[in-house]
């Protein structure tokens, strides 16, 4: 596979102590400072005459047929983080259900005897037989409607099954996804609710010592064990009661790390050839492991040198694995390695075309992001490939404009871009391609409606996005609710086979807003992102009926709920399995004298339903 160096001009002004393709330190990935606090003590409750500013104690605000529910407010004071509009966007009102809901249908409406008899003034009057007669026809008329719409809401045990009018799960053929009263085309998922969905804190991990902006992208849980970067380092906590089980010394830090294991617990890292020393703090990521999460040992390290890196090392800035093959990529090209030994599979090399692997998406599938051309005027080719040698199964090109795009699934194939350079969170579009490479559908998306995620130059980043049952599922921009405090989102989904958007309609419910965090089979698995005086929820959507079920319900205690709260939604990993939810943070800034004042932050913070 021929890949040639990078085109010469490349984004200008990359911080000097700062690794490529990482966020500048307070922009856009920056970790949020959270509310002031830890844990500790619960929040007492408001006094009769709060202070100005503070919510008022409301009744619960009962939403009306057909409309959203209402939530997710700030805490009182917090500045709202990025991505969180405070009004409805553009041409979404928040008065009726959008992105191609069926809006709540319309009640039968009877004309009324008006005096002096139709067709204007001048008419005889209605005896008073005559009005009898008329009003009785009217009661038989809609005792029948009535009879009618109740037997239509009625389950056959005389209760009203509400998930099912909220969904609205259509019937559809075998790449349509969910069918209305049967079974998710994925499948029944694993996870369970609990006896008790009342969670507790399983533990909290502190930030460790640094000198420096520092990234700790990755986080993986296996039965036993919830994996997380340290600084130079990779740990192993107990997956109940985070007491470190294993810590691998690394070389220098971890850069990057596949969001994909193999079934026997293996997964790949990158990271620095060296530790970083001030005041340069930084050092290239060059390094490409395989460590296995069940003892801490890693099975092998390799570099590779190309075209582009002259005598140098190629510098890697994502890696993913599909089957038994690691690949790498980054603006120097692609590479890719054995899982087992570490055997080079390939390596940029130089061509005519100027083109290069900017990174790859893996898990059933591996998927090639390639561009090709000058920095002004690029190309870009998502390109299925043989895992094995890496030769194209077949290509597709980006529409012009396209600098960069990331991969969602690859196997159904989605993909993501900003065409036009919209701005919009890295995304404008999603292309659904088949196994031969050809467009199925285009879905237009754009971040202003949703809140998908994707990084401005990575492969395999994207957030708040999932596939299944064939269909694309997406959380809706925070919008205004019924409540007088908070807003409130939807999880809605698209069919890929003809980009239209379903009938599925997931609520957040009053002040929380939610988004997917992968799936289960054909469910679901969302995160509930709280108001400023509840805690968080995991809830699993059916894929057919798109019911809700509450999986876990983290406490609402302040000191607790800051800690949740305290990692940005954008810019964390969210890991649940087995009762258990893992929070992680992917960035930690540079500590200042200040930072004790923003309250205490973590590493990670679990909480367990699990005896």
């Amino acid at each position: 596979m021929t890949q040639p160096p990078p085109p010469p001009n490349q984004p200008p002004n990359q911080p000097p102590n700062q690794p490529p393709g990482q966020p500048p330190q307070g922009g856009f990935g920056a970790p949020q400072d959270p509310p002031p606090g830890g844990f500790g003590a619960p929040t007492p409750p408001p006094a009769q005459n709060p202070s100005y500013g503070y919510p008022q104690p409301q009744p619960p605000a009962q939403p009306s047929q057909g409309q959203p529910g209402y939530g997710y407010p700030q805490a009182p004071g917090q500045v709202p983080g990025y991505g969180y509009p405070q009004a409805p966007p553009a041409g979404a009102p928040p008065a009726q259900p959008g992105y191609g809901y069926p809006t709540t249908p319309m009640q039968p409406q009877y004309m009324q005897p008006q005096p002096g008899g139709s067709g204007g003034g001048g008419g005889k009057k209605l005896s008073t037989q005559m009005q009898i007669i008329i009003a009785a026809s009217l009661a038989v008329v809609l005792i029948v409607v009535g009879g009618i719409w109740f037997a239509s809401k009625d389950d056959g045990g005389g209760k009203t099954d509400d998930s099912k009018s909220s969904s609205g799960g259509s019937s559809q053929g075998p790449n349509g996804g969910s069918t209305s009263g049967g079974k998710a085309a994925d499948g029944a998922g694993k996870e369970q609710a609990p006896a008790n969905i009342h969670s507790k804190v399983a533990f909290q991990l502190p930030e460790p010592a640094r000198t420096d902006l520092t990234s700790v992208k990755g986080s993986w849980v296996t039965d036993k064990a919830y994996v997380k970067p340290g600084v130079n380092s990779l740990v192993g906590y107990d997956a109940a009661k985070g007491t470190p089980l294993w810590t691998l010394p690394l070389a220098g830090q971890i850069c990057a790390a596949s969001r994909h294991l193999s079934e026997d617990n293996k997964a790949a890292i990158v990271f620095e050839a060296a530790k970083r020393t001030p005041p340069k703090n930084y050092q290239p990521c060059t390094e490409v492991g395989v460590v296995d999460l069940g003892t801490g040992k890693l099975l092998w390290s390799k570099s590779v040198t190309g075209a582009s890196s002259g005598d140098g090392k190629v510098n890697f800035t994502e890696v993913t694995q599909s089957g038994t093959t690691v690949a790498g990529g980054g603006t120097d090209g692609g590479a890719a390695f054995d899982l087992n030994s570490g055997a080079v599979r390939w390596k940029p090399t130089a061509n005519a075309e100027g083109c290069y692997d900017m990174g790859y998406g893996g898990g059933p599938a591996l998927v090639a992001a390639r561009k090709c051309g000058s920095y002004d005027n690029p190309q870009v080719i998502i390109q299925g490939l043989n895992p094995a040698n890496g030769t194209p199964l077949f290509s597709y090109k980006m529409p012009p404009g396209v600098g960069y795009a990331s991969v969602i699934s690859t196997k159904p194939l989605v993909v993501a871009a900003d065409v036009g350079d919209t701005g919009s969170g890295g995304i404008s579009d999603f292309f659904s391609l088949d196994d031969k490479g050809a467009l199925r559908a285009k879905i237009s998306a754009t971040g202003d409606k949703f809140q998908a995620r994707c990084g401005s130059t990575e492969v395999e980043t994207c957030q708040k996005a999932v596939v299944g049952n064939g269909r694309l599922y997406l959380p809706t921009a925070d919008h205004e609710g019924t409540g007088e405090y908070g807003d409130t989102n939807e999880i809605v989904s698209y069919d890929l086979a003809t980009g239209k958007p379903t009938s599925d309609r997931a609520d957040a419910g009053d002040r929380y807003t939610m988004f997917p965090i992968r799936m289960d089979g054909g469910n679901i698995i969302a995160y509930k992102w709280p108001p400023y005086d509840k805690g968080g929820q995991i809830v699993s959507i059916d894929g057919s009926t798109f019911k809700q079920t509450v999986l876990m319900d983290n406490p609402a205690d302040k000191a607790v709920r800051e800690a949740e709260t305290s990692f940005s939604t954008d810019f964390a990993e969210y890991r649940y399995a087995n009762g258990r939810l893992y929070v992680g943070a992917v960035l930690m800034s540079k500590p200042s004298s200040s930072s004790s004042s923003f309250g205490k932050k973590y590493l990670a913070v679990a909480f367990s339903t699990a005896d």
